[in-house]
């Protein structure tokens, strides 16, 4: 069984959706209600050297979670559905054309406005949690192959919000922080080239580079990329474990059931006072909702399409194609990447609260979506056999 299916045959994996809808809904409740003050407070009060709470979760915590992308990508480059370029073909595609669609449908809404067009990247993003949890409770009358794919294109995605990131998010550079923060990283390198196995010094130089990246002007989660990347994978410690795959073991449990949650707790809170039906017309809004909605469904079955046309890639085994666009339509629930992504495009309070609704509106109009296609298509499946 490859590591993938590994990763998705663990019975846990359908509660980490939940638990982010729960938190989610837990902080609409708190801040539509007479905590709103008290929630908004709580997150952005100075803390330890100055810096909020909420600095913590989102440049902080995201570091593990961007660990934990940077640890999932390298194992799919070296034994999963991306060693290979035929097995990685239908993915890299689905979702570039899930990551560029989305951001064309959002750039030509809000064309001419230099502001908003900082957020082009929000709708590019999935969020895997959400999906695959949703995918999780339908249960077995959903293809595992299905499943496999939904991951790969979320990690490809993750990927693509990495170096989205990296490129357009990136503040001024220092560049002797950011000298500091390689030879933290040429260190990590040989001690994988010397076949060092111990993780505790691996997190150590990570957090090194952690915190020379945060002084270099680069968002600091990239340093939990890089670190993930260069993770020995190949060669295993005296237990016989890859250090790469045990600290990805080690990480996922912590990321699922804390780490995302928090997060979604702590950013998804928005108050729907003075806010009316006529909000999700706003520009900004309107166009993260219909990225998610439209432009990641038609990126990704508009790349599949051309693909299988082409033989270039087929579709996944004992899947159909309303199968198929069940799952695309799952793409579309950006929410934790997207807010993630929203944080950095944009400072001001009432871009947060237009980012929000449009995540929160396109996430939740996927979802419905795309349960209701995977559930019609599954049970016309039972009805022809």
């Amino acid at each position: 069984m490859s590591p993938i299916k590994n990763f998705i045959s663990a019975s846990s994996e359908t509660f980490p959706g939940i638990l982010l809808c729960c938190a989610t809904l837990l902080a609409l409740i708190v801040a539509n209600t007479g905590f709103n003050g008290l929630y908004n407070d709580f997150f952005n009060q100075p803390m330890i050297f100055g810096k909020s709470l909420q600095f913590a979760i989102n440049d902080g915590l995201m570091a593990i979670f961007f660990l934990l992308i940077g640890l999932e990508v390298k194992r799919e480059m070296v034994t999963g559905h991306l060693r290979s370029f035929k097995k990685a073909m239908l993915p890299l595609l689905a979702a570039a054309g899930g990551a560029i669609v989305p951001a064309v449908i959002y750039a030509s809404i809000n064309w001419g406005d230099a502001e908003a067009l900082k957020g082009w990247a929000v709708p590019t993003a999935t969020d895997i949690a959400f999906a695959l949890g949703i995918m999780m409770i339908l249960g077995s009358r959903i293809p595992n192959s299905l499943k496999v794919c939904l991951v790969t294109i979320a990690v490809i995605d993750d990927l693509f919000a990495v170096i989205i990131i990296a490129f357009f998010y990136t503040a001024d550079i220092s560049f002797v922080a950011l000298l500091f923060a390689a030879l933290g990283l040429g260190l990590a390198i040989l001690m994988n080239i010397r076949n060092v196995t111990n993780i505790a010094l691996y997190l150590l130089v990570g957090i090194f580079v952690w915190g020379c990246v945060l002084k270099s002007g680069i968002h600091p989660t990239l340093a939990g990329v890089a670190l993930g990347l260069i993770m020995p994978i190949k060669i295993k410690d005296k237990h016989g474990e890859a250090p790469a795959v045990k600290l990805e073991h080690l990480l996922h449990p912590w990321v699922s059931f804390l780490i995302l949650p928090i997060f979604a707790f702590a950013n998804a809170g928005v108050s729907f006072a003075g806010i009316s039906l006529g909000a999700f017309m706003h520009p900004i809004t309107l166009g993260i909702m219909l990225g998610l909605f439209f432009g990641k469904q038609i990126g990704i079955m508009l790349a599949t399409f051309a693909a299988c046309s082409l033989k270039l890639a087929h579709l996944p085994s004992r899947s159909t194609w309303p199968q198929y666009y069940g799952m695309a339509l799952l793409t579309g629930i950006g929410f934790t990447m997207s807010l993630f992504i929203g944080n950095l495009a944009f400072t001001s309070g009432d871009q947060a609260i237009e980012v929000k609704l449009g995540v929160l509106g396109g996430s939740l109009l996927s979802a419905v979506a795309g349960i209701l296609l995977l559930l019609s298509s599954t049970q016309k499946e039972k009805i022809s056999a």
